[in-house]
């Protein structure tokens, strides 16, 4: 393997942000040297930076983009600007102009800022933005429910919306809540979990409490929106490849004046009874023809976890096409 040099000089000589930049006692040179497998040894404001080429120029643009982000960095930082850098050189776009532009689309909350990190996830912000309903399809980890959440409290924020309602198919429990103890919020709230977790992260614990007491955010099982017409909403359908198509319809037919509809699901995790189509697959098919509808689809190639999703991902795909390569 041809091994590459690079030396990169720290720039302005700022001694307090090339300690932000390295971590305590280098931790953060050692942790990008496990990420892209390479070599850095640190002479005073020089960094040498050794192995193969690609890797070298990868980790000499990673210290630029962490050196000017200008906060203290902690390992998950790291690596999603790893994870970004990634994507921004190897993914091939199609449907806009420019890895650059497409990285570039970003989300304000009173209480965050949120970029896209892979041009799917633009894509998917943009969808949202410019459609009533939008599909976003993919595995786990691709921050399909997260924008989704993110974008409903941005519109909430500025007012394009009056509520937010929050629903998902109760599979696992076949529609049927009676038995499980508590009110109707108690008895679903394990299915809203995930919800709940991007809410509190995007806009803080205590305004979403109070967001609760108002009823500005509502959560139902998807059973109960039957005969509603939801007008000012943002309505978030999470796990749809659970829906049946006939839910799916009833809940497509729900959206009112001045309101966004989000259906995020992962078509690898149907938990239907056997031989019972998804609600999810089916609209796909049959909604990619209406413009005002986005669909967008994510990859492994976004997801944005453990690097070791990815890999489990991968490995089940491939599985999956072994097995259906010989059952023809």
């Amino acid at each position: 393997m041809t091994m590459h040099q690079n030396k990169w000089s720290v720039p302005e000589q700022n001694n307090s942000r090339l300690a932000l930049l390295c971590g305590p006692l280098d931790s953060h040179l050692r942790q990008i040297e496990q990420l892209l497998a390479v070599n850095i040894q640190r002479q005073g404001y020089l960094l040498n930076i050794s192995g193969n080429p690609n890797k070298v120029s990868q980790t000499t643009q990673l210290l630029e983009n962490l050196f000017f982000s200008h906060k203290e960095l902690s390992p998950e930082d790291i690596e999603l600007a790893a994870i970004e850098l990634n994507q921004r050189q190897t993914i091939q776009l199609t449907d806009v102009k420019s890895v650059d532009e497409a990285c570039l689309f970003n989300l304000k909350t009173q209480k965050s800022y949120l970029q896209a990190r892979t041009p799917n996830q633009s894509l998917y912000l943009q969808h949202i933005l410019n459609h009533d309903i939008t599909l976003g399809i993919g595995p786990a980890g691709t921050g399909k429910t997260f924008l989704a959440v993110a974008s409903a409290v941005h519109a909430l924020e500025t007012h394009q919306v009056d509520k937010i309602i929050l629903t998902r198919p109760a599979v696992e429990a076949g529609e049927r809540l009676g038995f499980l103890p508590g009110d109707l919020n108690q008895k679903i709230d394990p299915y809203l979990r995930p919800l709940y977790d991007g809410l509190y992260e995007i806009a803080g614990f205590d305004k979403v409490q109070k967001w609760f007491e108002r009823n500005v955010i509502e959560i139902a099982p998807l059973a109960y929106m039957r005969g509603r017409s939801l007008n000012r909403a943002f309505i978030i359908l999470d796990e749809a490849q659970n829906t049946t198509p006939e839910q799916m319809k009833m809940f497509l037919t729900r959206i009112g004046f001045r309101s966004k509809s989000v259906i995020t699901g992962d078509l690898t995790q149907i938990d239907l009874p056997r031989g019972q189509e998804s609600g999810l697959k089916h609209a796909q098919t049959i909604l990619q023809g209406i413009p005002e509808i986005g669909i967008t689809y994510f990859e492994s190639n976004d997801v944005i976890r453990h690097p070791l999703i990815k890999k489990i991902i991968n490995a089940y795909d491939q599985y999956d096409a072994k097995h259906r390569k010989q059952s023809r």
